[in-house]
């Protein structure tokens, strides 16, 4: 029998990513990008719903496209990448500090650790407002 369960998915979000630029996590109630967190998380459940997909739990690569005003990114490729895989990944390793605020969407995750990523690309696109763009999809297993 063939698996049937999609191997990509893309998540499209309005705004900013979430950025992964100190000690504290971003899951932390109140932190400051709390807004931009549920954002991502709400995106990515409804693309997930939608697509029937179920988290990944072999190797995958991850690709961010961010859309913004020439000249005016936030912030370095490697924090708004890191902030993006933290919060598609399954957070049951974070759940030491507490992340009953994020209600039913602490559940949402596209995969299940960031050791799985594989491959990773970031890009640029000039864009009246800000958004991205993230997909994320299985690694062929080699030959």
């Amino acid at each position: 029998m063939q698996d049937t369960r999609a191997v990509a998915l893309t998540v499209k979000v309005s705004g900013l990513p979430p950025v992964k630029a100190e000690a504290l996590s971003i899951f932390a109630a109140g932190h400051r990008q709390a807004m931009r967190v549920r954002a991502l998380l709400q995106a990515a459940c409804a693309a997930a719903q939608q697509a029937g997909w179920t988290p990944l739990s072999g190797p995958i690569e991850v690709d961010l496209v961010l859309r913004c005003p020439p000249g005016h990114r936030t912030s370095d490729a490697s924090t708004l990448l890191g902030g993006v895989c933290a919060v598609l990944q399954d957070k049951k390793r974070v759940a030491s500090i507490g992340l009953a605020h994020l209600g039913v969407l602490v559940d949402v995750a596209l995969y299940d650790d960031d050791r799985q990523i594989r491959a990773m690309t970031y890009r640029e696109e000039p864009a009246e407002d800000y958004s991205y763009e993230v997909r994320v999809a299985a690694v062929p297993a080699a030959v």
